[in-house]
Protein backbone atom coordinates (compact mmCIF):
# COMPACT_ATOMS: atom_id res chain seq x y z
CA UNK A 1 0.00 0.00 0.00
CA UNK A 2 1.59 3.27 -0.68
CA UNK A 3 1.51 6.25 1.21
CA UNK A 4 -1.32 7.89 -0.97
CA UNK A 5 -4.08 5.12 -0.31
CA UNK A 6 -3.00 4.88 3.10
CA UNK A 7 -3.73 8.64 3.31
CA UNK A 8 -6.86 7.95 1.94
CA UNK A 9 -7.95 4.98 3.65
CA UNK A 10 -7.20 7.18 6.87
CA UNK A 11 -9.33 9.99 5.10
CA UNK A 12 -12.29 6.93 4.45
CA UNK A 13 -12.39 5.60 7.76
CA UNK A 14 -12.28 9.14 9.59
CA UNK A 15 -15.34 10.04 7.45
CA UNK A 16 -17.10 7.09 8.58
CA UNK A 17 -16.79 7.72 12.26
CA UNK A 18 -18.01 11.48 11.72
CA UNK A 19 -20.90 10.10 9.71
CA UNK A 20 -21.46 7.71 12.92
CA UNK A 21 -21.19 4.47 10.57
CA UNK A 22 -18.16 3.54 11.56
CA UNK A 23 -18.83 0.01 13.27
CA UNK A 24 -15.93 -1.88 15.68
CA UNK A 25 -15.25 -5.98 15.16
CA UNK A 26 -18.25 -6.53 17.44
CA UNK A 27 -20.59 -4.09 15.00
CA UNK A 28 -21.56 -1.69 17.13
CA UNK A 29 -21.09 2.07 16.35
CA UNK A 30 -17.97 3.58 17.62
CA UNK A 31 -18.42 6.84 19.44
CA UNK A 32 -14.95 7.48 20.79
CA UNK A 33 -12.54 9.42 18.66
CA UNK A 34 -9.66 7.97 19.40
CA UNK A 35 -10.75 4.80 18.99
CA UNK A 36 -11.46 5.84 15.55
CA UNK A 37 -7.67 6.94 15.28
CA UNK A 38 -6.70 3.26 16.12
CA UNK A 39 -9.22 1.88 13.54
CA UNK A 40 -8.22 4.28 10.92
CA UNK A 41 -4.38 3.32 11.52
CA UNK A 42 -4.92 -0.22 11.80
CA UNK A 43 -6.43 -0.78 8.61
CA UNK A 44 -4.09 1.61 6.66
CA UNK A 45 -1.28 -0.15 8.13
CA UNK A 46 0.33 2.08 10.13
CA UNK A 47 1.64 1.68 13.30
CA UNK A 48 1.15 4.61 16.61
CA UNK A 49 4.83 2.98 18.35
CA UNK A 50 6.44 5.79 19.37
CA UNK A 51 4.12 8.56 18.37
CA UNK A 52 2.08 10.79 21.05
CA UNK A 53 -1.57 11.70 20.68
CA UNK A 54 -0.98 14.98 19.78
CA UNK A 55 1.02 13.45 16.81
CA UNK A 56 -1.84 11.88 15.69
CA UNK A 57 -4.56 13.79 16.37
CA UNK A 58 -2.85 16.64 14.20
CA UNK A 59 -1.64 14.04 11.32
CA UNK A 60 -5.53 12.89 11.38
CA UNK A 61 -7.48 16.57 11.27
CA UNK A 62 -4.67 17.14 8.64
CA UNK A 63 -5.97 14.47 6.80
CA UNK A 64 -9.14 16.04 6.90
CA UNK A 65 -8.71 19.10 5.80
CA UNK A 66 -9.57 20.81 9.62
CA UNK A 67 -7.38 23.26 10.96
Amino acid sequence: MTAKERREKVRTVMREFEAGKLKSSTGESVTNRKQAVAIALSEAGLSKEGKSDEYWDGYCEGMLGKS
